[in-house]
């Protein structure tokens, strides 16, 4: 997709294998250090040696194979190394509002009180220091959403109801996407087009795609063979665990979010050490649209976690 802001490496112009190559030389390439082991400086080093590489080893090749798409691939790998190794600052400003653990609808402290650092990946300055969570603080959560799925308002809402709060979500998501945009280009490092004009439109559109399902899934009476009754019935789970990584936070959030929301399960999720803020912001914004406390729940925090 080459759209405006949005230029992205395809698998329709490149084969696998090319991609595999790719990965193989950034982890070569790259040495990890500073905040998060997320190696700032040898990323831009990275891709600038990736960019040299494919333009006096692989050029010859993929133009005999993809006549007319070496431009493409040309202006994919300057805009990368250009947005790597030049410093802009965050366009629109934003503020770090939320940093704490979301637990039965509440922002409080860890409870072990450790907090962790959430660092800038073109300068490795510290953009804010975020709640530490840890097994006890997992229990509390766990033990919120079970609490809100079995006796809270939730499961006694319709699922029509629930689509709702989807809606209204989704509209909160399109109402602050700049905010939020901006938030996960500083945390994640991203350009900050494709944050605001891909994957936030993405989250969107993903939330109203799961709020039109809620109400529209249904079982099944089946005929059977013999004096017999075949009926299935779908129901939520329970407590969803989910973990998200840090490359796409506000997409992967959306992904794992709604689908368990739409179903009627409530949720404890781990946002990645990396990239934890969006996440936050995320479910801010769940609750004021309408979610009982409890539903979902924030723990941030390492992979012990």
């Amino acid at each position: 997709d080459f759209s405006s802001g949005g230029w992205l490496i395809s698998s329709a112009f490149l084969p696998p294998s090319f991609f595999c190559l790719f990965c193989w030389l950034i982890f070569l390439i790259s040495d990890s250090s500073g905040c998060h082991n997320r190696g700032i400086t040898a990323g831009a080093m990275a891709s600038r040696k990736v960019s040299s590489f494919l333009s006096r080893s692989l050029a010859s090749s993929i133009r005999s194979r993809y006549e007319g798409r070496t431009s493409h691939l040309g202006r994919v790998v300057s805009r990368y190394s250009t947005a790597a190794a030049v410093e802009q600052p965050i366009t629109p400003p934003v503020n770090v509002k939320y940093t704490q653990l979301l637990i039965d609808g509440k922002f409080v402290d860890s409870a072990s009180g450790k907090k962790f650092k959430t660092c800038d990946p073109r300068t490795g300055d510290v953009i804010a220091e975020v709640a530490e969570g840890d097994t006890e603080d997992i229990n509390r959560a766990v033990k919120a959403a079970r609490k809100a799925f079995d006796e809270g308002p939730w499961p006694k809402m319709t699922a029509y109801e629930r689509s709702k709060i989807l809606l209204r979500f989704a509209d909160l998501l399109e109402q602050h996407t700049e905010e939020i945009a901006a938030l996960e280009t500083w945390d994640n490092g991203k350009p900050y087009e494709q944050a605001a004009k891909i994957e936030l439109p993405m989250c969107v559109r993903l939330m109203r795609y799961y709020a039109g399902w809620a109400d529209k899934i249904h079982g099944l009476t089946i005929p059977a063979d013999g004096p017999h009754h075949v009926q299935t019935l779908h129901e939520p789970i329970g407590v969803a665990g989910q973990i998200i990584p840090w490359n796409f936070p506000i997409l992967m959030f959306a992904w794992k979010v709604g689908p368990a929301l739409a179903c009627g399960n409530a949720i404890v999720i781990k946002s990645a050490e990396q990239t934890p803020l969006t996440a936050i912001y995320a479910a801010k914004l769940l609750h004021e649209a309408g979610l009982p406390d409890g539903v979902l729940n924030i723990v941030s925090g390492y992979g012990p976690t």
